[in-house]
């Protein structure tokens, strides 16, 4: 099943492209889930006449984060009781900031796991879009490090250790807690990793668009997402004869060069409907192409081994389009902690180079190259 993802500048258009992408595919004869907040001119069809299979689920933060509170609620009565603590009800609950994220991501898996096709999700504006896709990865790393799965084996000597180091150890419920949130942040990451799964880029050609465009790729190649098009929306019409409006097209066109020079084949380009979209006739208007039957893979982050010539592994890690200057890297362990522009990750290292020490680095044409030179006597060179 094709998974796309939806975001791009605000106010660039991103709901309505998303729309319009999940009608279009629907009335082609595909089954599609449309997953939206906001997308208005589109509703359940359940296959009705000219509109084709199109379901649309709407995430609703207050509803899951009152659903999620009562339920951890629950889980903790016993705790809650010894502490004389009196239980919320649900109408008394309000959505606290954050929540907006978390509903997301579960809708997400849940549109992963339908008997549709393909599913369209409308994601938040760019930068809140791509720290949403590394949430899932980032929090299991800190669950990972807070409280380790293997410490779990030890449950049973839990309270002798308590005696002994005079301070209490973690309760069975928090383990328990923690190995159902890895469980379900595991299969969220799952799909945002699926090379099913792409995003698609809606930018209004104008002076942010380029840059938007720039760090979008360095974002998604950082955390290993294809990107699936570009779309340069609310395109004026070219040749009118007001001055104002001439010159206004002639600048936007100067943008659209820049961008159709950084997306290449996969730029689309979508016309100003000269209103805001009203129902699925306009919606028909701003279809961009269609999705295609796979995805373009993503580049390989390979290893070369030129122990042969001066003793060095090198991993080429695909950057497009980052600068130098963007880039830093950092030792921790068996990772490597890249900082590209304004994205972090910490990237586990192969097998063959966990036990090598890095020795410099070097940016070509977006490919990161990193060298390490195996320990003494690890790596045998070859005569």
């Amino acid at each position: 099943m094709r998974i796309i993802l939806v975001t791009g500048l605000g106010g660039a258009g991103r709901t309505t492209v998303a729309a319009a992408t999940a009608l279009a595919e629907a009335r082609a004869g595909r089954r599609v889930l449309l997953v939206s907040e906001d997308a208005e001119g589109v509703e359940d069809t359940g296959g009705s006449a000219g509109h084709g299979d199109l379901r649309v689920l709407r995430p609703e933060p207050a509803a899951d984060f009152r659903r999620e509170f009562l339920a951890l609620q629950a889980r903790s009565g016993t705790a809650l009781d010894l502490l004389g603590a009196a239980p919320f009800e649900d109408a008394e609950l309000t959505e606290l900031p954050g929540s907006r994220p978390f509903a997301l991501l579960r809708a997400l898996r849940e549109a992963a796991g339908g008997d549709h096709e393909l599913a369209v999700v409308d994601l938040p504006p760019l930068p809140e879009a791509l720290a949403l896709l590394a949430l899932p990865e980032q929090l299991r790393r800190y669950l990972h490090r807070l409280l380790p799965p293997e410490r779990q084996a030890a449950r049973a000597l839990r309270p002798m250790l308590a005696q002994l180091a005079g301070v209490p150890m973690p309760a069975q419920w928090l383990y328990g807690t923690t190995a159902r949130w890895e469980a379900e942040l595991a299969a969220v990451q799952a799909v945002v990793e699926d090379p099913a799964t792409t995003v698609r880029l809606v930018l209004e050609p104008g002076p942010a668009a380029t840059r938007a465009l720039r760090t979008a790729r360095l974002g998604l190649a950082l955390h290993r997402l294809s990107l699936d098009a570009v779309v340069a929306n609310r395109l004026l019409p070219a040749g009118s004869e007001d001055p104002w409006l001439a010159g206004l097209t002639a600048e936007q066109h100067r943008h659209l060069a820049e961008l159709r020079a950084g997306a290449g084949d996969a730029l689309h380009e979508l016309p100003h409907l000269g209103r805001a979209p009203r129902g699925a006739d306009d919606l028909a208007l701003l279809a961009p192409a269609r999705t295609g039957a796979a995805p373009a893979p993503v580049p390989e982050w390979t290893v070369e081994d030129r122990r042969d010539e001066d003793g060095v592994l090198v991993w080429h890690v695909t950057l497009p389009g980052a600068a130098k200057e963007e880039l830093s890297l950092v030792r921790r362990g068996d990772e490597l902690l890249l900082a590209a522009g304004p994205f972090r990750r910490n990237l586990p290292l192969p097998g063959a180079l966990r036990r090598c020490t890095v020795t410099g680095a070097g940016l070509v044409d977006g490919d990161l190259r990193v060298r390490f030179t195996p320990d003494p006597g690890l790596w045998p060179r070859t005569s």
